[in-house]
């Protein structure tokens, strides 16, 4: 049987959420709470990667076991095991075929900025010692609704096998000092959402044009981007799928 496991967690002390030979990862350890709790070997597939140090708020995982499961008493089990910074959320019986990963339609990450320095938030949001043209940072954001092809924010190495994306939002929302930008598509290239934020941040900063913006987007060169945004800022934060699969409990997105 399979089932969906929805997962929150702080990356702030693993490096991602792959499996990797010599680094802590948030699939290593939650793969080993699994085994443990269901007494035989499990290794989970995620929604997607996340990279060293960026969180979750929603992730989804899926696994298989022989036996039909007690939802509420393995995520109660699942929970006494788990270290503290990965949360099992729910656990959900699905279709034979579903995957976390090539059966979600739409993916979307959060990115949190802060203008006020605060030591309660340096592993959980960017600090801006300067303030920025969010009204500007927006415009350029809208740009990329018109765009399906995102090379020019991707990283250079990788098994992609091409980097269109059809993208869905892309907004900066400001309260007070804090900054979040949404953004959701249906699939994102490795680093794609970081490089994002680094080049609308020098949109905000007057450091590129709109028009700029747009060039740079048009010019599918990795080269013209601005550097990565630091990867405290970022969170996974919801992961979207079509009901049927669900074979108990359909999910509510």
């Amino acid at each position: 049987m399979r089932y969906f496991l929805e997962i929150a967690y702080d990356g702030t002390r693993f490096h991602g959420w792959q499996l990797q030979p010599n680094a802590l990862s948030v699939q290593e350890v939650l793969d080993d709470c699994l085994s443990k709790i269901l007494r035989q070997p499990i290794t989970s597939t995620g929604s997607g990667r996340t990279d060293t140090g960026v969180h979750a708020s929603q992730q989804f995982v899926h696994f298989d076991v022989a036996q039909e499961l007690d939802t509420e008493e393995m995520v109660y089990r699942f929970n006494r095991l788990l270290p503290a910074d990965i949360v099992a959320r729910n656990l959900y019986l699905v279709a034979d075929d579903a995957h976390a990963r090539f059966d979600a339609f739409a993916r979307t990450y959060h990115y949190h900025v802060t203008l006020a320095r605060d030591p309660f938030k340096r592993y959980y949001a960017t600090y801006l010692p300067r303030s920025v043209d969010v009204a500007r940072m927006n415009e350029a954001a809208a740009v990329l609704l018109r765009y399906k092809d995102f090379t020019t924010f991707s990283k250079v190495k990788g098994d992609t096998k091409h980097y269109n994306c059809d993208m869905y939002e892309a907004v900066w929302q400001q309260e007070g000092t804090e900054l979040v930008f949404t953004i959701r598509a249906n699939r994102f290239l490795r680093g794609m959402v970081r490089l994002v934020v680094g080049t609308l941040l020098d949109v905000g900063r007057g450091k590129i044009t709109v028009a700029g913006f747009e060039q740079i987007i048009a010019s599918q060169d990795r080269s013209k981007s601005s550097g990565a945004a630091p990867s405290e800022g970022l969170y996974l934060a919801r992961v979207e799928y079509p009901e049927h699969i669900f074979k108990t409990s359909p999910i509510t997105n």
